[in-house]
């Protein structure tokens, strides 16, 4: 057997993961973050919990006074079991694996370090705020035999993997681009999150808060709705367009972009530095993706879904299905159009799918779905979107570098007909 993949845990991983899990099988889960997202993430551990005993919450972590005080009673826990310092959870013996879902802008240096202390790592999406971010936390989980998923949930959508399963079937021909959108309105303005009363400077440690990012005075507003601010998001990008790209590209089979353009601008809700409407193209070897969406109108969900167009036909991503549209080629364009196929797939909970994934993922040391690598390639598009539109200009990626590029590789072009052969799709029927 061959060298283990730059990004995939090894055997001495699995062997230290199942000492460390224990002969029960129940895995110790710390929290870091306990806002919106880790709150959420909490009350549905404790659910599981209490349903399959498969799983328990035995720390949190967070800055928030309010926001422990809150999480500690939810999991039921003593005051010893809530940490001020990250890092105090991560010390700890009885944790197995964490889940981050702090600020963007904390995303790398909290998973590094949570690999480093042994933990296997649900990181939120994005997987990081900047692409060599991305690059170094990919790096470390297979350093330090770390299974690692981000927190995309749409990937574990059975839609995704019965349309991968088609695609590599040859079900509707070589790939040529794909469509997504994700689309909000909202009267009070995306991520206009309510700030409570409480969430004072005595409150809240604003210095560990701010951590990487610039240094700026303490913000109630910054601290609440800090997907509005640059230093610490990038907007409608790494918020949504995270989750629309990951089941597209692991559908294509992944894969690093040539060249990403980003457009849009702040057209309705003035009152934030990131766009309210934004598209990002993604250009790859041999195919490119849309991805196109806005936090004032809601439509796009409608009249822009996700589809992957192919040669020999078209997919269609509907409620609790993949529809297939076969293509029609010119010489037959008379005959009757081929009906389209429907793949039904089971309704499921695409969250709890998607930790259950990754709980699967700590017991067999096999990838996860989203895993480092797919969730550094989806990060790399992303980021260079919103660098792009930030910065006027197209942005490029050397996949053999690993480093953003002044020139993008060469797109698929026109390379002459042979003189014995001036039809060249004439061998292709």
């Amino acid at each position: 057997m061959g060298a283990p993949h730059a990004f995939e845990p090894t055997r001495r991983g699995f062997l230290a993961a199942t000492a460390l899990i224990g002969a029960n099988d129940r895995i110790n889960v710390g929290l870091i973050g306990v806002g919106g997202m880790g709150s959420g993430h909490l009350r549905a551990l404790v659910r599981q919990s209490e349903e399959t005993k498969d799983v328990q919450v035995v720390a949190v972590s967070d800055i928030y006074t309010r926001r422990k005080e809150r999480a500690r009673q939810a999991a039921r826990l003593a005051e010893k079991d809530v940490h001020h310092d990250y890092r105090e959870l991560l010390a700890r013996n009885d944790v197995d694996a964490v889940v981050i879902a702090s600020p963007d802008h904390w995303h790398a240096q909290m998973a590094i370090d949570a690999v480093a202390a042994g933990k296997d790592v649900y990181l939120q999406k994005p997987m990081t705020l900047a692409v060599d971010e991305a690059r170094r936390v990919a790096e470390a989980a297979a350093k330090h035999n770390r299974i690692l998923q981000v927190g995309s949930q749409h990937v574990s959508d059975p839609r995704c993997h019965k349309a991968r399963e088609l695609i590599e079937q040859g079900e509707i021909g070589p790939l040529l681009w794909a469509q997504a959108s994700v689309s909000r309105n909202s009267l009070r303005g995306e991520w206009n999150y309510t700030i409570d009363a409480e969430g004072s400077a005595q409150m809240i440690d604003w210095p560990r808060f701010l951590g990487p990012a610039p240094k700026r005075p303490f913000s109630a507003d910054r601290y609440f709705r800090w997907r509005k601010y640059w230093d610490y998001s990038g907007g409608i990008a790494t918020d949504l367009f995270y989750h629309s790209l990951g089941p597209v590209l692991y559908a294509m089979g992944g894969g690093f972009p040539t060249r990403v353009t980003g457009a849009g601008g702040i057209y309705v809700q003035k009152d934030r530095e990131v766009p309210d409407t934004c598209a990002t193209l993604i250009e790859y070897p041999n195919f490119f993706i849309n991805l196109s969406g806005s936090m004032a109108n809601a439509a796009a969900g409608r009249y822009f879904p996700r589809v992957i167009y192919g040669h020999k036909g078209t997919l269609v991503f509907e409620q609790n299905r993949v529809v297939v549209f076969p293509e029609s080629l010119e010489r037959t364009r008379d005959a009757a159009a081929a009906p389209a196929k429907t793949y039904d797939v089971p309704a499921v909970e695409i969250g709890r799918a998607h930790t259950d994934n990754f709980f699967a993922a700590m017991r067999t040391r096999k990838p996860p779905y989203l895993n480092p690598e797919l969730g550094y390639q989806i990060m790399v598009a992303i980021k260079l979107g919103v660098d792009s539109y930030r910065e006027g200009k197209v942005k490029c990626f050397d996949a053999r570098t690993h480093k953003v590029a002044d020139k993008g590789g060469p797109r698929p072009a026109y390379e002459g007909f042979g003189t014995n052969d001036p039809d060249p799709y004439s061998k292709k029927a």
